[in-house]
């Protein structure tokens, strides 16, 4: 099998055209103004800032605006602890990463926060906001380590839940239309995508036979005049728009505006130089994917492509 996906540079450029992340999130957490003002001031330039007065506020500051990269909390506030505060937040947002203020020694409170992995750190007050930023930027690179390896792992189950269902499908298929539901949910699943069509087709014409899947509702097949779709089962090649809205070619097509998707993926399934159908991958934000899951993708297209073909070899004749 050649696994090579000459279209790859060309999606990788649009990848790259994609907006920068924004600045991350942290949450200051101090029942003392001037000092609220002050962490504020000192990491606005750096990050988004999020300001609460009490651990409760904070508490509810997180309920809106969910995770954040980094905690910085005062330790003594009234009605509630920083670091009780902060064991609060470890079962909602394992990865966020929780540094403590004090201007006192609550050694007893700090060394069962921090052997119970509740708190990264601890500043005392006086802090020098040299050193304060130093150890809060060393805070968002280990989120960002943390987030990496938790997304490499959902990574990997998906993909090994993709390739286990591809291989059970091509073992127990027992015609087409069985198979095509299965498929479509798996990739549909696998690449945290909003809906996946999986759409057979003859002599480089979409047939009625589909699979699809949608994570709420249902999926509106709009392939038939798609310019993407047009153009990968005439080229045989991968073809991808990661930023509908941005997409010049694309801003004049009615249907990506109706139906809300902003990233269209479609891989043509092919077998021995022939089209046997098309994947359509649907987002409605731009698209994130990397580019190993590409060539995962890629990869499995190619798999589903002889499920397909050995399925309608071995498919009863009709009567």
């Amino acid at each position: 099998m050649n696994n090579s996906i000459p279209e790859l540079d060309k999606i990788r450029r649009q990848l790259m055209t994609l907006e920068k992340p924004k600045k991350q999130k942290i949450l200051v957490v101090d029942d003392e103004p001037d000092n609220l003002d002050l962490l504020y001031r000192t990491f606005r330039r750096d990050f988004q800032v999020l300001k609460a007065d009490s651990g409760m506020n904070a508490l509810q500051v997180l309920a809106a605006e969910g995770e954040v990269a980094v905690i910085i909390s005062d330790q003594r506030m009234p009605e509630m602890k920083g670091t009780e505060f902060l064991s609060k937040t470890v079962p909602q947002f394992p990865n966020t990463v929780r540094i403590i203020l004090t201007g006192f020694t609550d050694i007893e409170d700090l060394v069962e926060a921090i052997n119970a992995g509740q708190v990264y750190k601890y500043i005392t007050k006086p802090w020098d906001p040299a050193e304060l930023k130093a150890v809060v930027q060393r805070a968002a690179e280990t989120y960002d380590l943390l987030k990496q390896r938790t997304e490499e792992l959902r990574r990997a189950n998906a993909q090994m839940a993709l390739l286990t269902v591809l291989v059970q499908v091509a073992q127990q298929a027992s015609s087409l239309e069985a198979i095509l539901n299965p498929i479509a949910t798996a990739f549909g699943e696998s690449f945290s995508a909003d809906g996946c069509i999986l759409q057979l087709v003859e002599n480089d014409n979409l047939v009625t036979t589909q699979g699809s899947y949608s994570s709420g509702g249902s999926v509106e097949n709009w392939l038939a005049v798609d310019p993407l779709t047009s153009e990968a089962i005439a080229t045989g090649q991968m073809q991808v728009s990661v930023n509908v809205p941005k997409d010049e070619k694309l801003a004049g097509v009615a249907h990506y505006t109706d139906s809300g998707v902003e990233a269209h993926l479609i891989i043509p399934i092919t077998y021995a130089g022939k089209v046997l159908a098309v994947l359509s991958l649907q987002w409605k934000k731009p698209c994130t994917l990397r580019e190993d899951e590409l060539k995962l993708i890629h990869l499995s297209a190619q798999l589903v492509a002889t499920v397909l073909s050995c399925t309608r070899y071995h498919q009863p004749a009709s009567a």
